[in-house]
């Protein structure tokens, strides 16, 4: 029996949601269904994996980082509403940066090479996990090809961002000798950029988001946003923690 309680949803109930009560619902989704649940994650941050199984994780993870100024690209290319493009503008400086070696995808290798990590290898994603690429690239098209209010809504998983950052940093600097406050400043900006990025976006749906078709529009594509998080760590626990299951040809930790 499923343990969660139902998704919300405003179009199978007939009405339409007041502002509060959306915003109520995204929240609940969230927090039932954000990746923090994940037993790979509950691992990760109780200081419960090698130093190979991080590794899997920080590889894998650059695949997620790559898409999102993708992803965001997309946005932009298909409206035609100027706040929009200058806010979505801004999310593609954070992650680019304005220079060579600015921005949160370098910091990302930063992270990758403080792992000891071969930084082309993970540029490359050749290495990386079928099932991640699969479920980055999903979210890409998803952003390029649903309407502009569900690839919105797909983002606000920021909403919940700044508590699995905070567990993240704290319990890998206390149980892994392998990372430092340098290896992990990627995380720095994040607790300041997700929470400002999710504010504004969380007021573009309930603007937009109307009707009960709306709605439950919204609702079901930060669920889809969520189901591609938690695939990504499926995939992660299936290779890395279950012994044996590392697909031909991706990354293989070395032996303790």
């Amino acid at each position: 029996m499923n343990p969660f309680p139902p998704i919300p949803d405003p179009q199978a109930e007939g009405r339409s949601y007041s502002p509060d009560e959306l915003d109520n619902a995204l929240r609940r989704l969230g927090e039932q269904r954000y990746h923090v649940h994940h037993p790979f994650h509950r691992l990760l941050h109780a200081g419960e994996l090698t130093k190979g199984q991080v590794q899997a994780w920080a590889l894998n993870r650059y695949c997620y980082q790559a898409a999102i100024p993708r992803k965001d690209a997309a946005l932009i290319a298909r409206t035609d509403d100027p706040e929009l493009r200058r806010e979505w503008r801004r999310r593609l400086v954070d992650h680019d940066g304005d220079a060579p070696g600015d921005g949160g995808l370098a910091r990302w290798l930063k992270l990758a090479e403080g792992l000891d990590l071969d930084v082309a290898a993970v540029r490359s994603q050749e290495l990386a996990l079928p099932a991640t690429r699969f479920a980055c690239e999903a979210y890409v098209r998803f952003v390029a090809e649903r309407s502009l209010l569900e690839a919105v809504a797909s983002s606000l998983t920021e909403l919940f961002s700044p508590s699995i950052i905070s567990q993240r940093v704290s319990g890998m600097l206390a149980n892994y000798d392998f990372v430092s406050e340098a290896t992990l400043a990627y995380f720095n900006a994040r607790l300041t950029q997700a929470p400002r990025d999710a504010d504004w976006a969380l007021d573009y749906v309930k603007q937009h988001a109307r009707t009960p078709e709306t709605q439950t529009a919204a609702i079901r594509a930060l669920k889809f946003k969520c189901d591609v998080l938690w695939a990504m760590l499926d995939a992660l626990h299936h290779a890395y923690v279950a012994p044996g299951h590392v697909p031909p040809g991706a990354f293989e930790p070395e032996a303790a």
